[in-house]
């Protein structure tokens, strides 16, 4: 396996690396589903669920900082799993969390168009058909298009724009969401918190089984981390404190939504954060500042996952695991350029299959993100049984407690996925799982073939 072939530019400072993590996490999801949580278990339940949810893949998150602490080098889980694995059970975790990101990325090109219309909703022209009931607008698309484009230049000409770009996103988001809830702490009415839980431990548990897909988004950080200039002990501890960061953002949101509104006025409300900023602040314009945040939140997911995408594409090729010009590495501005334009292409061409069929691939990516993660859980104890010597600059207490606590919850998140559970993937999303796994397996064995030959000739 390729150890690093240090091309990259260390870079990325603390802060960039926070923003790149924490960014990935809070995205668009607090804006238009904190109503929902609400509703589905109570103030006090929602924010149970989501300290739940954080506990649990706190546990995941020790286990990345520890080994990108260990394991520096770009690609994350590949590096991780091929070491403690070997180079099959490598490509299956890589190719799995491929997926994932490239599902959110194309899922972005779809929300980004999506959310304009809260701010333009008469900006929609030029019907062009409907996929799975979903229509499809001429301007909608061309939103969704050129926007990805942007991101795309944006990653192509370096990560350092990147980053720059992904700390004024994330600063938009955090003014924003500030702005809500230093309002709600003191024009907020605290007797609207009641009911503090709905739906008794099922409206937890419901709440609790969404939180590990928002929180998706540190482990773009080993993804980079060849380009990261700070000291391997410290990647580790940004891991773990992205993580927190993010737990405390969405128990602060969703108080103050709910302080913001009633419990009729939120079971009536199509986006309930944005008419809680209404209703704190009492004007209409502050619900439309509540949109901008949104926007940031979009632009940040979507360029993260765009980071970690294009690097563990390239990392599977530099390991010879897919075809070589995924390897290609741009000498002036050090980047893995044509990953990041097979993810650029992607992404722009999705807006022309509307948001329907992206849902379907978010989901069916959720799966591929969870079996990444439990594999690299695996990776954690054979690599202390394997290397107890390796050196780990961020090193793990209570490794095996840890270790095995991840591996139990991973698991039980991969059967909530299976048939009959309450988080069961419909029979389009397996087809696109399924799809993925043969499609990988062609270009895997492709691979090697050609490798094969090309070293006999």
């Amino acid at each position: 396996m390729n150890e690093g072939n240090h091309n990259f530019e260390r870079v990325l400072s603390k802060k960039d690396i926070i923003a790149l993590a924490f960014g990935a996490m809070i995205g668009w999801g607090w804006v238009v589903l904190t109503g929902e949580w609400i509703m589905m278990a109570g103030t006090l339940g929602a924010i149970l669920g989501f300290v739940f949810g954080g506990i649990m893949v706190l546990f995941v998150g020790l286990i990345y900082a520890e080994l990108t602490s260990a394991m520096p080098q770009c690609g994350g889980e590949h590096v991780f799993s091929y070491r403690a694995l070997g180079e099959k059970a490598s490509f299956f975790c890589t190719w799995a969390i491929v997926l994932g990101y490239i599902s959110v990325v194309a899922f972005e090109a779809v929300a980004f168009p999506t959310v304009i219309e809260y701010l333009f909703p008469a900006y929609l022209k030029g019907y062009m058909y409907s996929v799975a009931s979903y229509d499809i607008y001429f301007t909608w698309v061309i939103v969704g298009s050129v926007s990805s484009i942007i991101i795309t230049f944006v990653n192509y000409i370096g990560v350092k724009p990147a980053a720059f770009f992904q700390g004024i996103a994330t600063i938009m988001i955090l003014i924003v969401g500030l702005m809500l809830f230093t309002g709600a702490i003191f024009s907020g009415h605290s007797g609207n918190i009641t009911p503090l839980f709905s739906n008794g431990k099922s409206g937890i548990l419901a709440v609790t089984l969404m939180t590990p897909f928002l929180y998706v988004g540190f482990d773009v950080i080993p993804q980079a981390a060849e380009e990261i200039n700070v000291p391997f002990n410290t990647i580790g501890k940004i891991i773990i404190l992205s993580l927190v960061m993010a737990i405390a953002w969405y128990t602060m949101m969703i108080y103050s939504t709910s302080v913001g509104l009633s419990y009729e006025e939120l079971s009536q409300s199509k986006l309930a954060t944005a008419d809680a900023m209404k209703n704190i602040y009492n004007s209409p314009i502050a619900s439309k500042i509540i949109i901008i945040g949104g926007i940031g939140g979009i632009l940040t997911s979507w360029n993260s996952f765009f980071v970690g995408g294009s690097r563990a594409i390239y990392a599977m090729a530099e390991s010879k695991m897919l075809p070589s010009f995924l390897a290609k590495f741009h000498p002036k501005y050090k980047t893995p350029v044509n990953a990041i334009l097979l993810i650029g292409l992607i992404s722009t061409l999705s807006p022309l299959l509307g948001r329907r069929m992206l849902v379907w691939l978010t989901n069916a990516g959720s799966l591929g993100i969870v079996n990444s993660y439990l594999m690299v859980s695996i990776s954690f104890l054979v690599l202390r049984r394997k290397e107890p010597n390796l050196d780990r600059p961020y090193k793990v207490k209570y490794y095996k407690l840890v270790g095995i606590m991840a591996i139990i919850l991973c698991s039980a998140m991969i059967i909530l996925y299976l048939p009959g559970q309450p988080s069961s993937l419909i029979m389009a999303e397996w087809a696109i799982v399924i799809g993925w796994i043969i499609f990988g397996i062609i270009l895997y064995t492709y691979t090697k073939f050609k490798n094969r030959k090309a070293n006999l000739s």
